[in-house]
């Protein structure tokens, strides 16, 4: 079947490229799961923060910011941004990595966070330890990130577009001929002149398929868990708390606890699955941090994020193979950056201009260029 764009991943990044794609012509994303978001974006805890990530992933994010916080009428039935608030907090002898931090927020965001008293820290997290803490940095402006009703606002909206999405469709060969990229998938073959890379951590073996010149791509695994807080202590109002050396992690979670050794153990792309090592060293890490006790992991699970080597997504041309677009290598920050990545890349493949407002955030499409991997 013939179609304009062929989109591979129906992730938050596939999805949203898609929808955005959609609008331009007749479009076909391919899944090889059976259900859309099986792997990195359904195990996502985002968080909504601009004082995470490179000066690139950081200006993404708040360009995506006005597309989350007011999306089009009957995107979502739920507000994808709700107030959280972070906060990030380090040792005695992590003054440098707190004053780095802080520097590097007031960069990119004048007045967005700043340094608050232990005391203070401790009204807003009663459970920090202060012995351990010694710094805290405040961000009142972080978010939630509704990551299900963002995902599946792209997914009706793509479809409301006249898109298709077709699941267990695994990509097994992609072949050019007289100007199009052959797509052949348990499902069937399909053709279009313009496929767009959005397979995660699998968007390297894609590559490989279509005869393009790889990134660099390394998926690493990711920890999670869940646990109950202290008896009758109201966590409802805590901020994300964070190592300033990002080394764990915690924040509610619909009345529990979630937390992270924040593990970036590389791995090949896979159905990834916690190891007991990663629980146990989350569990110590918040634990020496907090007076918190983790008696009973309630939920476990392990997701993947996927990095180039400078930790920037790739949005853009092949320069190897006409017709062939990434959109991959967003680590730790597919969800925040999406919305903005889409419309990068659509305006790349629809011959548009660059999206002024991104343009005025010191953005430019050679900052996600593939090529300046190779440079």
């Amino acid at each position: 079947m013939q179609y304009d764009f062929l989109v591979i991943g129906a992730g938050m990044a596939g999805a949203s490229a898609g929808y955005e794609l959609a609008a331009h012509g007749t479009c076909l994303v391919l899944e090889q799961e059976s259900a859309p978001g099986y792997h990195s974006t359904g195990r996502s805890a985002a968080l909504y923060t601009e004082a995470y990530g490179n000066s690139v992933v950081r200006a993404l994010a708040r360009g995506g910011r006005p597309f989350m916080a007011g999306p089009p009428p009957g995107f979502a039935e739920v507000p994808i941004l709700t107030p959280r608030g972070s906060m990030f907090v380090g040792r005695a002898d992590q003054r440098a990595a707190v004053d780095a931090a802080l520097a590097a927020a007031e960069a990119a965001v004048p007045g967005a966070v700043s340094e608050i008293s232990v005391e203070a820290a401790r009204e807003l997290v009663p459970v920090l330890d202060p012995d351990y803490v010694a710094f805290a940095l405040s961000e009142p402006g972080a978010m939630d990130i509704d990551v299900d009703a963002m995902h599946q606002g792209f997914l009706r909206g793509l479809k409301a577009r006249g898109g298709e999405v077709l699941t267990e469709a695994e990509v097994q060969a992609i072949a050019r001929h007289g100007g199009e990229w052959r797509v052949t998938t348990p499902q069937g073959k399909f053709a279009a002149p313009v496929v767009v890379n959005a397979a995660g951590a699998w968007a390297d073996l894609v590559a490989g398929l279509a005869g393009a010149r790889q990134v660099g791509l390394v998926p690493k695994r990711r920890t999670a868990l869940t646990f109950d807080p202290p008896e009758g202590v109201d966590i409802g109002g805590w901020p994300a708390t964070i190592s300033v050396s990002e080394d764990w992690y915690f924040r509610p979670d619909a009345g529990r606890l979630m937390g992270s050794p924040a593990d970036e153990t590389p791995v090949p792309p896979q159905d990834v699955q916690p190891e007991e090592l990663d629980l146990a060293e989350a569990v110590h890490r918040i634990e020496r941090a907090t007076t918190l006790r983790v008696r009973r992991i309630v939920n476990k699970w392990a997701g993947l994020r996927s990095f180039v080597a400078d930790k920037t997504p790739v949005a853009g041309a092949a320069p190897d193979a006409p017709g062939f677009f990434w959109l991959a290598g967003q680590g730790g920050y597919g969800i925040k950056t999406a919305p903005a990545l889409a419309r990068i890349t659509v305006s790349l493949i629809a011959g548009g201009d660059f999206p002024p407002d991104l343009a005025a955030l010191g953005l430019a499409a050679g900052d996600l260029a593939p090529e300046r991997l190779w440079a």
